[in-house]
């Protein structure tokens, strides 16, 4: 009678433990649950890469003339009758920049011209009065005093002449300084005469950047000076946002006591767009040292942060915050925070997440498996 009761009893039980057994398996998390789980991004793959950089300075300065010529008449009190030039103007050595007026200057060389003749016609004379003197002496013609006399006079007359050519000399020394010349190459910066103005001696016509060479003053502080060298490559960006290379020509051999920082005097090009008064940005290149090296498209900046994602064998991929340095040729120096033999998401890793799945392609696949 209690057979046919235990047989539909005990094959309940049986079917309740099979429903148990199906439900727990996809809470299970192993093999077949992670081989279950969707790809999210198909990548490629990339690892460090060390490579010599050079390490940088970054500063700001202005651009001023390598050196600046001041061009003034040497002579005062005669008038401006040309201006030759013009601000922008690039002249050469020699070049005619202004002329004075030198009619004034032309009749007092007349004058000085006359003067040494006159003392050239006594001199003459003199000399012909002290030669007969001598003849006259040897026979006792003349006394020895009258013979001294003419020597005198012959000496005298001798003297006026070279004071005459002397002034002479000095006439014409003017009469040249009324041409007002270049005394360097370059280019004219600024332009103060004015057509027609009496000026005086030292008063400032023009005023020239020197052999058209115009350099980036960079200020660096202390710490920085101590690295930078003469001769180290220099990199400037102007206003227009234009890249210009250049050179450290000096290193300043102080700082101000006002800021605490120094000068470094960085020669450019003279054909380049640069210009005195300009204010840029750059940086000077110090010696090159090792870099552990990403794609640029590899980092992702998230929340103030720098990630990159890495894969481990399973296909997953992991966020790692990174400390990233010197950014050049589309790569990005890694400080810290990924080993060197890391398998590094090269690009797409704004659409990942920590922990999702991913597709590695076939020859990032081969590639990690050599």
């Amino acid at each position: 009678m209690n057979r046919p009761t235990r047989i539909p009893a005990f094959g309940a039980l049986a079917a309740a433990l099979l429903i148990l057994t199906a439900c727990s398996k996809p809470a299970d998390g192993g093999p077949a649950a992670a081989a279950s789980a969707p790809s999210v991004l198909t990548v490629d793959l990339t690892s460090p890469t060390t490579l010599q950089w050079p390490q940088t300075i970054q500063a700001n300065g202005a651009l001023a003339a390598w050196q600046e010529v001041i061009v003034a008449p040497e002579t005062g009190g005669l008038r401006i009758a040309e201006l030759a030039v013009d601000v922008g103007a690039r002249v050469k050595r020699g070049q005619l920049l202004a002329r004075l007026a030198d009619e004034s200057l032309l009749n007092d060389l007349h004058k000085q011209q006359a003067l040494v003749a006159q003392a050239q016609a006594t001199l003459e004379q003199a000399t012909s009065n002290m030669q007969r003197a001598k003849l006259a002496e040897g026979s006792g013609g003349l006394s020895a005093q009258t013979v001294e006399q003419y020597r005198i006079t012959e000496a005298t007359s001798r003297a006026a002449l070279a004071s005459a050519k002397a002034d002479l000399d000095a006439t014409q020394l003017q009469l040249r300084q009324t041409r007002i010349t270049a005394p360097d190459e370059g280019i004219v910066s600024t332009r103060t005469g004015v057509l027609g103005n009496v000026v005086s001696a030292g008063t400032e016509l023009f005023r020239l950047v020197r052999q058209s060479r115009v350099e980036w003053r960079a200020e660096v502080d202390a710490r920085q000076l101590a690295l930078i060298r003469d001769g180290q490559r220099a990199h400037v960006t102007l206003p227009s946002g234009q890249a210009v290379d250049g050179q450290v020509r000096l290193v300043g051999p102080v700082l101000s006591t006002d800021t605490g920082r120094a000068l470094v005097y960085v020669a450019l090009p003279t054909d380049s767009a640069a210009r005195v008064g300009m204010f840029a940005t750059g940086n000077v290149e110090l010696p090159a040292t090792s870099a552990l090296t990403l794609p640029l498209t590899a980092l992702v900046s998230r929340d103030g942060r720098d990630y990159v994602y890495t894969v481990d064998g399973a296909g997953k991929a992991h966020s790692v915050v990174v400390t990233v340095g010197r950014r050049q040729q589309q790569r990005v120096e890694i400080l810290n925070g990924l080993p060197a033999n890391a398998r590094v998401v090269a690009g797409g890793g704004a659409f990942l997440s920590d922990g999702v799945q991913v597709t590695v392609t076939a020859a990032a696949a081969s590639a990690a498996s050599h």
